[in-house]
């Protein structure tokens, strides 16, 4: 049995592509899954795929993920209508087609005029009803894999970890709160106990890899990543400037850790600092960078169920070709080259 921890970055409805990557791992019944570290969308998919294996191991979790993302999918009031997605031939071109429509548009103009405090009595928030449903006796369980959620606390800037009894409704919602779209969520700040407002865990830790560090964890990390660190081409358009801001924005924290982990390991083989002195993690990546370059942040806003359904296909297709090439590489050797990452 190899022991992995996972760590599932955020990114909206994109999240169904973390979907698919589960939902292939969890046919591998010699890999277990000994910690969970997840922002926003992979803190929704952690929570989910645990409450989901402690009430009936891997089918379970592949259960519960499949009611998330159903859930989710519902979730389409701006959606294009049914039959003109029928019609629409690949992801990226329903994300072109939304991010230029009028509806679109004009909700994003609104989005950056109005702030979400502007709707009193009328605001909402979607995705609590989803969480409400979840599981917490199980969500919060000491059994099973550990479970971090990443949040964004306001007032300081700095990234919050919720574990244990701290994971509810509102510590999820406070991990996924574009503050754009969402009212920043009260909720007792795990350090000081003192409740405060907080935003999206992608700001400060889009995951935070720093929970995984116990030495009670395995040293494999595997990280599924949404956010595609690279584009081709330069964005021009106001519309690709903005989505390519948000993508740096939430890669960078996950790199600041990537960075620090691989002047680690260089530390180690130059023999500056013995073995064992510091977590030595061993970093492997699940990407469909392709993928996500045909997609923009208005897939990521509307859950268009085509698109999630085709999200969940590319994310078990990623999952097997990596299982393919580098399965017996995990517990053994690094398969992410972070030296030309950041070489």
């Amino acid at each position: 049995m190899v022991k992995i921890n996972l760590a599932l970055q955020g990114g909206g409805a994109h999240g169904a592509f973390t979907w698919g990557v589960l939902d292939r791992l969890l046919e591998e019944d010699d890999l277990e899954i000994a910690a969970i570290t997840g922002t926003s969308a992979g803190a929704l998919n952690g929570a989910a795929l645990k409450a989901g294996w402690l009430k009936n191991g891997r089918q379970g979790a592949r259960d519960n993920l499949d009611w998330l993302w159903a859930q989710v999918a519902r979730l389409d009031d701006l959606a294009l209508p049914k039959w003109m997605q029928a019609w629409l031939p690949t992801p990226g071109f329903i994300s072109k087609s939304i991010e230029f429509s009028p509806v679109y548009q004009l909700s994003d103009t609104f989005g950056r005029m109005l702030s979400p405090y502007a709707w009193g009595p009328l605001y909402d928030n979607p995705l609590e009803k989803i969480v409400d449903q979840f599981d917490f006796g199980r969500v919060c369980a000491m059994e099973g894999p550990k479970l971090y959620v990443c949040a964004t606390q306001v007032r300081d800037g700095k990234v919050r970890i919720f574990e244990g009894d701290a994971i509810t409704t509102k510590s999820i919602l406070a991990s996924a709160c574009l503050p754009t779209l969402f009212q920043a969520v009260e909720v007792e700040d795990p350090q000081t106990g003192v409740v405060e407002p907080f935003w999206d865990g992608g700001y400060t830790g889009n995951p935070a890899l720093f929970p995984i560090f116990e030495d009670d964890l395995p040293d494999d990390v595997v990280i599924v990543n949404i956010n595609p660190l690279e584009r081709d081409s330069v964005p021009v358009m106001p519309n690709e400037i903005q989505n390519r801001i948000n993508e740096i924005s939430f890669n960078s924290s996950l790199l600041r850790e990537l960075r620090a982990i691989e002047f680690v390991q260089r530390l180690i083989s130059e023999g500056k600092i013995q073995q064992g002195a510091m977590k030595n993690l061993r970093v492997h990546m699940i990407a469909d960078d392709d993928l996500m370059n045909d997609l923009s942040v208005a897939t990521k806003l509307v859950p268009v169920p085509s698109v999630i359904a085709e999200l969940k296909e590319a994310g078990r297709r990623a999952a097997g070709t990596f299982l393919a090439h580098h399965k017996d590489d995990l517990g053994q050797r690094q398969t992410a080259d972070l030296v030309k990452m950041f070489g």
